[in-house]
């Protein structure tokens, strides 16, 4: 068998997803044909495909040492180097990949994810749509451009433009199911509104295709479950989210076990720290830090605080998550003698990669707001080393709360816990005694804004978190629904768009007897 033969078995082991053999493969390909930048490129790619992104970078490296050319390769490095955050250095191979080749369709999608990520929506838009016009140029299908473009466009709320996307993913193929979900949020459906019934129905036939994967099942479920939830028909609302939930299940291993013993290691870690003991050296930058269960109206507290025209809205960085994992936690255990270390150095060095990490935002404010729900679990390190900041911590309604993640489908892996009720009720009693500790610990430090109360008291609930935030009045926050200023990315977008309602509060009533393991195992 030749290099090429060998290579096309490797190739479809990778198609098929098996990459730890394509890994032993190129291993074996690697000592007959060494220093080969195509084989050193597959097998960083395989490495990828397991998440492994620093064994990735170091082989798209020598594949690049083996050919400076290899623009595969450099695309595939700067994907992983977004992966890992190290976000300017990406940027910049981006510029080069482009400079080399202006027609490099993958590069202009991935650069735009990354664009994303650091919150350059307009720039990302912008990338997107440059890789349309290239795959219609030649010929390529460009549905899943035109799928990101629309979902930059609803993150901006640029609606006439996203329709006019959606549409014309729709001419290509009208059973597209991505479309059909971003439709479904856009949507408020309506027994009166025949074109959201004619929707319904038209998602009702995509779900009885025989062809559709388990996730594909699992998106266009989530649809159906939300626009029957619209409409008031619980019983095939449930019957669709129970649909979604469990495919979603079965694709992605739950992770319940390991995020309730990290939350249980905190509290263990931090009994015996001295809190007030915070570290000295901070610049005047302030953190405002929104945090809480998902779902609990994290992303409406940082629409109303961004409004706010001193304010900058950073989203949803998972930059300080990922900055106590590499520095604090070995194997699911925390470090107390590093933490320890690290708050009585000079040099502040948690304070100072979180801020590096945020170079490529443009961010010409002082007052940053960071809404990454799970930084609930991270309070005693915000305390430590972002002494000047504010935290404020979302609540609401227990059972509210938990069927409205049940609702929902999470891109993010963290929540694989998302799809069972148990798993959900048990998730949710942990956060309670996390939050109790840090409460009785330093309460003077954490806000704790109540979502039902936003919506019954808005003008008066939004005083005090000002207040508490020490931001001056500004109108712009009660009106945060006709600001565009922040990009919102998570799946609460429909309902931040819009101005405060109370439909949201009980909404737990027409579900109680279909939810009753997840409601009876809430403390």
């Amino acid at each position: 068998m030749n290099f090429l033969e060998k290579v096309k078995i490797l190739q479809n082991y990778y198609n098929a997803g098996n990459f730890l053999k394509v890994i032993e493969g190129c291993k074996v390909l690697d000592k007959k044909f060494p220093k080969n930048s195509f084989v050193l490129n597959l097998s960083g790619m395989a490495f990828q495909g397991l998440n492994k992104h620093q064994k990735a970078i170091a082989l798209f490296e020598l594949a690049l040492k083996a050919d400076n050319f290899n623009i595969a390769a450099m695309n595939n490095l700067a994907n992983s180097l977004k992966h890992t955050e190290q976000f300017e250095r990406a940027d910049q191979i981006f510029k080069k990949i482009l400079k080399i080749n202006p027609n490099y369709i993958n590069a202009y999608n991935n650069y735009a994810n990354l664009k994303t990520e650091v919150n350059d929506v307009e720039g990302a838009i912008k990338l997107y749509k440059e890789a349309i016009l290239i795959a219609k140029k030649s010929k390529i299908d460009p549905s899943n451009f035109l799928t990101h473009l629309a979902v930059s466009l609803q993150s901006m709320n640029m609606k006439e433009e996203l329709i006019e996307v959606i549409n014309e993913i729709l001419n290509i193929n009208q059973d597209n199911i991505n479309a059909h979900k971003i439709l479904s949020a856009f949507y408020k459906y309506s027994p009166e509104d025949k074109k959201t019934i004619d929707h319904i129905n038209h998602m009702e036939k995509i779900f009885q295709k025989n062809n559709l994967s388990d996730d594909q099942k699992g998106l266009i479920a989530f649809a159906l479950g939300k626009a029957y939830d619209d409409i008031k028909n619980f019983p095939l609302a449930f019957k669709f989210l129970s649909i979604g939930n469990n495919f979603y299940k079965k694709i992605y291993k739950s992770n319940v076990s390991e995020e309730i013993k990290i939350m249980n290691n905190t509290i263990k870690l931090f009994e015996n720290i001295d809190l007030n003991k915070a570290h000295k050296a901070h610049s005047n930058k302030k953190i405002i830090f929104i945090c809480g269960m998902p779902r609990s109206g994290t992303t409406l507290t940082e629409q109303i605080i961004a409004s706010h025209k001193r304010v900058y809205g950073a989203g949803e960085p998972t930059f300080l998550t990922n900055i106590i994992y590499e520095n604090f936690i070995i194997d699911g255990k925390f470090d107390k003698q590093k933490l320890i270390e690290h708050q009585n150095t000079f040099k502040n060095d948690i304070y100072n990669k979180y801020f590096d990490k945020l170079s490529l935002y443009n961010i010409d404010k002082d007052i940053i707001t960071d809404k990454a729900p799970f930084n609930f679990q991270w309070i005693g390190f915000i305390k430590i080393f972002f002494p000047n900041s504010k935290i404020i911590h979302c609540r609401r309604n227990a059972e509210d709360n938990c069927l409205s993640i049940y609702k929902n489908n999470f891109a993010s892996s963290k929540m694989n816990w998302s799809y069972d009720q148990k798993d959900i009720s048990n998730y949710y009693n942990n956060y309670s005694e996390l939050m109790k500790f840090w409460n009785n610990k330093i309460e003077n430090f954490i806000y704790t804004i109540d979502y039902e109360k936003v919506v019954s008291n808005k003008e008066y609930e939004i005083k005090k978190l000002l207040n508490f935030c020490e931001l001056e009045w500004d109108d712009s926050c009660l009106n945060h629904h006709k600001s565009n200023k922040t990009p919102i990315r998570s799946v609460s977008i429909s309902q931040a768009r819009q101005p405060i309602y109370k439909s949201s509060v009980n909404s737990r009533e027409g579900y109680k007897k279909y939810l009753r393991e997840m409601y009876e195992n809430l403390n």
